[in-house]
């Protein structure tokens, strides 16, 4: 008999659910391949995702067109193995046997880097921050 193993799970949670949870999600998909189940959202949701957030991610060849920003449930606090809050806007409360982490990302715009440039580096923490947590919850 063969034992299955539920597939870790996380979820990224931003204000917005536009830019910075959105990256992290994709980022984290492409790197899991299935092995990690990821979900994102946002504490106040926007109407559509960040254009440069899609690009920036287009670049790497992850195509995230369908997704759209929804916002968190609470269904989706009790479910994953991890919650991960990016940026300083978003806010959640603590949960009993929630684990909640919170990536104090880079932001370029405070330095004078807009657009595709600043999208480009908030990528790139992100994507070594989503790294580590991948290697954490797999062991690989």
């Amino acid at each position: 008999m063969t034992q299955t193993t539920k597939a870790p799970s996380v979820l990224f949670v931003c204000s917005r659910n536009g830019g910075k949870s959105q990256l992290a999600a994709g980022l984290m998909n492409q790197l899991a391949n299935g092995t990690v189940t990821v979900h994102s959202a946002g504490t106040k949701p926007a109407d559509a995702l960040n254009p440069e957030s899609v690009g920036s991610l287009a670049e790497l060849g992850i195509d995230i067109t369908g997704e759209h920003p929804k916002p968190v449930t609470a269904e989706m606090l009790d479910t994953a193995d991890v919650v991960i809050v990016l940026g300083k806007e978003a806010m959640l409360e603590p949960r009993d046997g929630t684990r909640i982490e919170f990536w104090d990302t880079d932001e370029p715009s405070e330095r004078g880097i807009e657009g595709m440039e600043r999208m480009g580096l908030v990528r790139d923490d992100i994507q070594a921050r989503v790294r580590k947590l991948y290697a954490e919850l797999t062991g690989k």
